[in-house]
C-alpha cells in the first residue's frame, strides 16, 4: 500500500501551520507540536531537515521559531516530501541496470506501474503548499 511516513505526515502538518502564518509571525516547535500532539524531538528533527532543504527558516532568539522561505504557492507537496524522505520513487523496480530484481525480466506489470508511479509524481510536483492548505482548516479545534 502506498502510504507516507510518520515523519511525512508530521512534516505536512507542521509546514501547514507555518503556511497558515506566513508573513504574520513566527511558529515555535513547541506551539506546533502542542497544536497536533507531535513528540517535540522528533518535530524539531523534521523542522531542521527543511531548514537544510531551503523550505523554511529557522529564526533565533526568545521570540523566534520557524517561517517559510517563500511563498507557499512556490513550494510543491514533491519538494517537502522529497526534503523529508528522500527520493520520491514509488517503486523499486526500474529500467535502471543498477536496481536488481528476480523478476525484471518476466514482470508483466512494470510499464503499467511505471506509467501510474509518473502520474503520482507529475500530482505532486504540481499540487503547491497553497493548494494542501487552502481546502481545510489548519488550526486544531
Amino acid at each position: 500500500m502506498l502510504k507516507l511516513t510518520k515523519k511525512v505526515d508530521y512534516g505536512l502538518m507542521a509546514i501547514a501551520y507555518i503556511a497558515s502564518n506566513y508573513n504574520e509571525k513566527v511558529v515555535n516547535t513547541k506551539e506546533i507540536a502542542e497544536a497536533y500532539d507531535i513528540p517535540l524531538e522528533l518535530l524539531a528533527k523534521i523542522l531542521q531537515r527543511m531548514v537544510k532543504g531551503g523550505i523554511i527558516t529557522s529564526v533565533s532568539g526568545p521570540k523566534g521559531g520557524y517561517s517559510l522561505n517563500t511563498s507557499p504557492s512556490a513550494i510543491t507537496v514533491a519538494r517537502i516530501i522529497e526534503t523529508l524522505n528522500g527520493d520520491l520513487n514509488i517503486l523499486d523496480c526500474s529500467e535502471d541496470a543498477r536496481v536488481k530484481c528476480c523478476q525484471f525480466e518476466k514482470c508483466n506489470i512494470r510499464t503499467p506501474m511505471q506509467k501510474l508511479e509518473y502520474r503520482i509524481l507529475e500530482l505532486l510536483n504540481k499540487t503547491t503548499l497553497a493548494e494542501l492548505t487552502e481546502s481545510f482548516e489548519l488550526r486544531p479545534v
